[in-house]
């Protein structure tokens, strides 16, 4: 699409696009619907633009996708920017409750952060950008840690977010989210078929079903940050 076409079209949608309101727009949709629902003919629709515009901002899917992840880790470098930790324990508790407020405003865009390649191999989601990983290592070197703590801390530290705030967004994301469709591909097996089983009047599943449903999300997040500087103290100290 040429320059005056794309320039017409964006008049008779209302807003003028860029790069990043499209990946914002993109956002919105996996908010709303989750990252299935999101295609460029679909996204196209909500600008009010034909999909093929939408290339000149976006080299398609994965980059929106990528888009995305790239947006929301921003809010985290913006965040830490701001925050004047006293100890090393205080930055890391910082650190978890602003990646953690991300997955609970974003339940069904933040697997993407949690799943998706990082910006290179050796770093690991959710904090996979090279901005946040950077401060990750320089603060803790600042309180004393050596090249080893700091790796050790980031390994540790980043595996109790992942399992964490997955757990966490899940549960809130199965809200608003409709269950995906297990697909039949000729005889094979059926994923999912745990959701149809009878349980026996005298289970223990059925029987502790109230509790088991029970949201503590919030107790659980910081009991087990606790637990985690508690040894990350232990392996520095030694």
């Amino acid at each position: 699409m040429d320059s005056t076409a794309e320039s017409t079209e964006s008049r008779r949608s209302g807003r003028r696009l860029d790069r990043d309101t499209v990946i914002k727009e993109a956002l919105r949709v996996v908010d709303r619907e989750g990252s299935r629902a999101l295609t460029m003919r679909g996204l196209g629709q909500e600008l009010g633009v034909e999909a093929m515009s939408l290339y000149r901002y976006v080299t398609g899917r994965e980059d929106l996708l990528e888009g995305i992840v790239v947006c929301l880790l921003e809010g985290v470098t913006a965040e830490l920017a701001n925050a004047r930790p006293m100890s090393w324990q205080q930055y890391l508790q910082t650190l978890a409750h602003i990646v953690r407020d991300l997955a609970l405003e974003h339940p069904l865009a933040f697997p993407l952060v949690a799943t998706r390649h990082p910006a290179a191999p050796w770093l690991r989601p959710p904090l996979r950008s090279l901005e946040v990983v950077e401060d990750f290592l320089t603060t803790l070197g600042e309180f004393g840690f050596s090249d080893e703590q700091k790796v050790g801390a980031y390994r540790s530290f980043t595996s109790f977010l992942l399992g964490q705030l997955l757990l966490e967004a899940a549960a809130r994301g199965d809200g608003v989210s409709p269950p995906e469709e297990p697909l039949d591909e000729g005889d094979a097996d059926v994923p999912n078929r745990d959701g149809r089983i009878q349980l026996s009047p005298g289970s223990e599943v059925l029987r502790l079903r109230p509790m088991l449903s029970e949201n503590h999300g919030a107790e659980e997040f910081e009991s087990s940050l606790e637990s985690l500087l508690d040894r990350i103290e232990l392996e520095v100290s030694q």
